[in-house]
């Protein structure tokens, strides 16, 4: 059966190539040449990155820029001039000249044609089942590998810099938070210290061994997609100091209102696409989930009574993958049956690589920025 779903691909794939590259009417794909792909602008410190390169070969690409910027990283930060190291922001950012080979690259139809692309990665993502239809679960699913390849690739790179004795483990003596954090207090820059502190270290050594391997480093560095229960408690206890206005070290219903609330709300809405508080008023469904929560009858919810939604106020990347997958379907799917044809992905192939080109060169074309 597999090999029967390859055949149909492949014949599939090359009639429609053989249409389109014959087709005299060229005016539905007039966009392919003055549509520019352009690398995204590399994220900023400080800042949450939530893109899925859709393509791997894309992806690989961001991947070996954002490299380059590290290995200047990691010079400054072996260098023993932690006390210079400008805050986030500050330092200057490279020649976007340096990847102007890459987006030509890009651009050259014959190098990369992204019609071609998307019938080379349709088999990939059409796997469960092999049916001739992209799913938005599949969809869901190819979008969290590759953010999950990219999240543990910068994890990997990150841990380098700290494994000063190079045996694959870092310990606690071993890493040190970045100078801007610990030269300028609490909260600088919008980060709690509490992130770079001993006991977030702790929690993530899942086998309490004393040192992270890479599979705890990257939890240490993206704890929304653990599984360690100790450090899915640890996000509850920081959620608790961080809402605890009076300082009691449980979160009462003023406090859980005015933060905690309207995030579980809009996570809701958005992955369900409708809110299961629909109430005029939202402080009585508020008291309802409160006390689903409360399950001591205390009138405050401790860290362990905040496991439950822990998950929505930290979204993990599976929630990204499939908004992106959601947003991606909504867009290409002509026919309105909730799937995705090749025909359909070759039809919107900007919908897929959105995220990358510039939408100044051709205003007649709608563009969507979401993932950018």
């Amino acid at each position: 059966m597999g090999k029967v779903s390859v055949i149909i691909y492949i014949t599939v794939a090359l009639l429609i190539l053989l249409l389109i590259s014959h087709s005299p009417d060229k005016s539905t794909h007039r966009h392919r040449r003055h549509r520019r792909l352009k690398l995204r602008p590399h994220p900023q410190p400080n800042t949450t990155d939530h893109h899925i390169s859709f393509d791997p070969l894309i992806a690989d690409i961001e991947r070996k820029r954002e490299d380059k910027l590290w290995e200047e990283k990691n010079q400054i930060f072996n260098s023993n001039h932690h006390e210079s190291d400008p805050a986030p922001g500050m330092k200057s950012q490279p020649e976007w000249e340096d990847f102007i080979d890459a987006e030509d690259y890009l651009n050259d139809e014959h190098k990369f044609n992204i019609t071609h692309r998307l019938v080379l990665l349709f088999p990939r993502i059409d796997v469960d089942p092999a049916d001739g239809f992209v799913t938005e679960h599949e969809l869901t699913e190819w979008n969290l590998e590759q953010a999950q390849k990219d999240v543990l690739h910068k994890s990997q790179r990150e841990m380098e810099l700290h494994d000063k004795d190079h045996d694959g483990l870092v310990s606690f003596a071993e890493y040190q938070p970045p100078s801007w954090v610990r030269d300028s207090g609490n909260n600088s820059f919008g980060y709690d210290m509490g992130w770079w502190k001993e006991e977030h270290f702790n929690a993530s050594d899942a086998d309490g061994d004393g040192f992270l391997n890479i599979t705890e480093f990257n939890d240490f560095q993206h704890p929304a997609d653990t599984k360690n229960p100790k450090l899915l408690r640890w996000l509850c206890k920081e959620e608790v100091s961080e809402r605890d206005t009076d300082k009691d070290g449980k979160i009462n219903f003023k406090e859980f209102f005015h933060g905690l609330f309207d995030l579980v709300r809009n996570y809701d809405e958005e992955i369900h696409n409708s809110s299961h508080f629909n109430s005029d008023s939202l402080e009585s469904p508020a008291r309802s989930f409160f006390a689903e929560l409360d399950k001591d009858s205390d009138g405050c919810l401790s860290d362990v009574e905040l496991l439950p939604i822990i998950g929505k106020l930290h979204p993990p990347e599976r929630y990204y993958a499939k908004q992106q997958a959601d947003y991606i379907i909504s867009q290409a799917d002509t026919d309105k049956d909730g799937r995705l044809s090749l025909t359909e992905m070759i039809d919107s192939p900007y919908v897929f690589y959105s995220a990358i080109f510039n939408e100044d060169e051709d205003e007649d074309y709608e563009y969507h920025d979401e993932f950018r």
